[in-house]
């Protein structure tokens, strides 16, 4: 390479689409040169489960974005999503070692590795050890507690785990592109620091990735992700609901889902009927939006709910100033929000990616992609 720039792909394989973006770093800055998308096939639910379309589909993406970057990517940071992934938490203390009670790196090395010491179950793999802010005698402290004194030094972890062959399936599909993964991501924690601020990951915030297949979930307090989790529903369930109580198929639900869905049932009339297509055409029907409106609004609920549910005792809206942000392609569901601040009892909004991204990938099924 002429260049001592590095070409990095950041790649998301979804249930819907697959997304691969180039960013040439020059040591100090990203900047992304290079884009490509391709449908997804072979992926259910986040994993693959056809290895031979997923690939396919993968590589298509992956050439797409070399073309339009007209370079070669030199490694690949890879998202990772699906009912697999799991997470827990567990944390350590250490009594400060020096005569001065001054904390020394080998007392923060220390109580780090026992912290994520807890042994996994068999076939399991970690993903991400995710440290929340040191405590020095009780006190939070948000940078490093080197130099500051104190006799005990405590520390937690949120470990997120995965079944090892579902994680070498998806590394495998792009090692199949002769290309490295230099590291697993997780798909929450990409997309979630694409649409909150640092300051409301200090203040508390909850972001919801609501795809096709998955919707993924973090929560931020001070500064840093508290708990995380995966859903294993997304916007294909909203058209399949849409499919079986309408009786239709996949393709004419799915039309009917962009535009007439919603989160809240807006409809007062119970006699209003919509198209499916507007054309008047053999096979066109009529339906009540209010019936649309009422099978879409009853899953946004529940999808939300479960988040909520999941989360337990974790999230409070009080310690949450910042409220919930959604992202992720179902999120462009109309009323997504207001039903998010329904569930949650705190503020919601959507999720925009900062004004430095390029017009052509803003769109929210962009956000985790451009986390990475």
């Amino acid at each position: 390479m002429g260049s001592k720039n590095t070409f990095i792909g950041a790649v998301e394989i979804g249930t819907s689409k697959v997304t691969a973006l180039v960013g040439e770093y020059t040591g100090r800055e990203i900047v992304i040169i290079g884009c490509g998308e391709c449908p997804s096939r072979g992926v259910i639910k986040g994993s693959v489960v056809d290895y031979r379309a997923a690939t396919e589909c993968t590589h298509n993406a992956l050439e797409l974005a070399e073309r339009d970057a007209n370079e070669r990517i030199d490694h690949v940071f890879l998202a990772q999503t699906g009912g697999h992934l799991e997470g827990f938490y567990n944390e350590a203390s250490v009594n400060v070692k020096a005569a001065d009670n001054m904390i020394e790196m080998d007392d923060i090395r220390t109580v780090c590795e026992l912290a994520k010491a807890k042994d996994l179950p068999l076939g399991r793999m970690v993903v991400h050890n995710i440290r929340r802010p040191f405590r020095v005698d009780g006190r939070l402290v948000p940078t490093s507690p080197e130099n500051l004194v104190g006799q005990r030094l405590e520390v937690g972890y949120w470990t997120v785990h995965g079944q090892e062959q579902r994680l070498a399936d998806n590394i495998h599909v792009i090692r199949g592109f002769n290309l490295e993964v230099r590291e697993l991501v997780l798909s929450s924690l990409a997309s979630g620091h694409m649409v909150t601020s640092l300051e409301e990951r200090q203040n508390g915030v909850l972001a919801i990735d609501i795809g096709a297949g998955t919707t993924d979930f973090v929560l931020y307090r001070n500064g840093a992700p508290h708990t995380t989790g995966i859903v294993a529903v997304g916007g294909a369930h909203f058209t399949n609901d849409l499919s079986i109580g309408l009786r239709l198929t996949e393709a004419q639900a799915e039309k009917l889902k962009l535009r007439f869905g919603r989160a809240l049932v807006q409809a007062r009339d119970k006699s209003e009927k919509v198209w499916l297509d507007g054309n008047f055409a053999i096979g066109d029907r009529q339906f009540a939006r209010h019936a649309i409106e009422g099978i879409t609004a009853a899953r946004a609920w529940e999808l939300l709910d479960v988040v909520r549910r999941k989360l337990g005792h974790a999230f409070e809206p009080e310690d949450c100033a910042a409220g919930v942000v959604l992202t992720g392609g179902s999120a462009k569901l109309p009323a997504i929000a207001e039903c998010a601040a329904k569930v949650f009892g705190t503020q919601a909004r959507l999720g925009e990616a900062p004004s430095w991204v390029n017009e052509n990938v803003r769109d929210p099924g962009f956000h985790t992609a451009l986390g990475i």
